[in-house]
């Protein structure tokens, strides 16, 4: 992961006061201000997340999907479950699991209820891979280590409202 770039001063703040100017006391700038912190954290965790996985030969989004073959009861999921449950285009979740075959982390096996269809099951070295990133993603606090148990709880809370308001899943 590159360095970031240490400006003396909150970009997002000052686009925040730009905005001010520009379009009035009146308009939705502390929306965009927290918009755009919420896309800049979302960069610095997933570069993060990358670098932590790349160190086991993954990207985070194919171990997302190992946690996710893991914690399903047959460890074993349809392409298509793989993409809703990853909130990913088919055609993404497709090449993740490709991917993850190539490696040996994951087989496909024929779906017996649809011939055209297939499961993706995670193997041993899959589990293995994923246990590995896990505990470096846990060592690393998730990149959150600055945040106490309350600031992760009022987070949480804040985004989830997001998440419903955009009905990204029925509560």
């Amino acid at each position: 992961m590159s360095e970031p770039v240490r400006l003396p001063f909150d970009p997002i703040e000052r686009a925040r006061e730009l905005w001010v100017q520009r379009w009035g006391a009146g308009s939705r700038a502390d929306a965009m201000a927290s918009a755009t912190s919420v896309m800049r954290v979302q960069q610095l965790l997933l570069a993060r997340f990358d670098t932590i996985a790349g160190r086991h030969g993954l990207t985070f989004a194919r171990y997302e999907a190992l946690v996710l073959l893991a914690f399903s009861r047959e460890q074993r999921l349809s392409m298509s479950r793989i993409g809703e449950r990853l909130m990913v285009h088919p055609t993404s979740a497709t090449n993740i699991v490709q991917r993850l075959v190539a490696q040996g982390l994951v087989e496909r096996v024929p779906n017996p209820a649809d011939r055209r269809g297939a499961f993706a099951v995670i193997t041993a070295e899959g589990l293995a891979a994923m246990e590995a990133v896990t505990v470096d993603l846990e060592e690393a606090d998730f990149g959150l280590g600055m945040l106490g148990a309350d600031e992760h709880a009022a987070l949480f809370s804040v985004l989830r409202e997001v998440r419903v308001g955009a009905r990204d899943f029925l509560p």
